[in-house]
């Protein structure tokens, strides 16, 4: 999963980018509006962490031009304007979600697994396809009745794949939200990263469809 943190601050930009990295995420870390407005048009994230407080052009303003503009991202407002009159706005300009500074990353966390909850439809924090399972809260992943353990991004593919399990996921939905804005990504990352999960769980566990993408059948054996 990809989620782009926009925040000027420097101490908690970095400390939000580490939490969320360690949680498997993958983190583009942007630090005014101008960089925050792009990246929401170019839709290439899955959630959008966005301060109000930013230089350049004010949060609550890109998020109106995005929202007019018809991008449809997950954002969750992050801001030390705690007043009632600021988050109504804030939820009014088109966030989904709010969090008031400070916060504990430990709260950024479950606001994010329940917004990534109800985008995908799920009622709670456990993912399943046949004998796979995922829990969003621990990262533990079990196949055939054993844990596995997984890189960030191997986490990441699982997790996109497991949600949309029965489904085809193009594999520029899985580029996108693996590495996000990562230039440095070799032409056939994907399909390393694919044959190493492959190697944990089993061949069968993911299938290819050429020309398309990959997919986790939904009574995965």
């Amino acid at each position: 999963m990809h989620i782009i943190v926009v925040e000027d601050d420097l101490q908690l930009g970095a400390a939000i980018q580490r939490a969320l990295e360690r949680l498997s995420y993958t983190v583009t870390w942007l630090r005014n509006g101008g960089e925050a407005l792009m990246a929401l048009r170019d839709q290439t994230a899955d959630l959008i962490l966005l301060d109000l407080g930013l230089p350049g052009k004010d949060g609550l303003d890109v998020l109106i031009e995005a929202r007019r503009a018809r991008v449809g991202t997950p954002v969750i407002v992050m801001t030390a304007r705690d007043a009632l009159e600021s988050r109504i706005q804030g939820l009014d300009a088109g966030a989904d979600d709010y969090i008031v500074k400070p916060f504990h990353l430990d709260e950024l966390a479950a606001r994010i697994r329940s917004l990534t909850r109800r985008a995908q439809g799920l009622a709670d924090n456990l993912v399943e396809a046949g004998t796979l399972s995922m829990n969003l809260a621990t990262s533990e992943v079990i196949y055939r009745g054993q844990r596995v353990d997984l890189t960030r991004r191997e986490f990441s593919l699982l997790q996109i794949l497991l949600e949309r399990a029965g489904r085809i996921v193009r594999r520029e939905t899985l580029e996108n939200s693996i590495y996000g804005l990562d230039s440095a990504m070799s032409a056939n990352a994907l399909e390393v990263l694919v044959h190493a999960v492959r190697r944990k769980l089993s061949f069968e566990a993911i299938q290819t469809v050429r020309g398309f993408g990959y997919m986790i059948p939904r009574d995965a054996a």
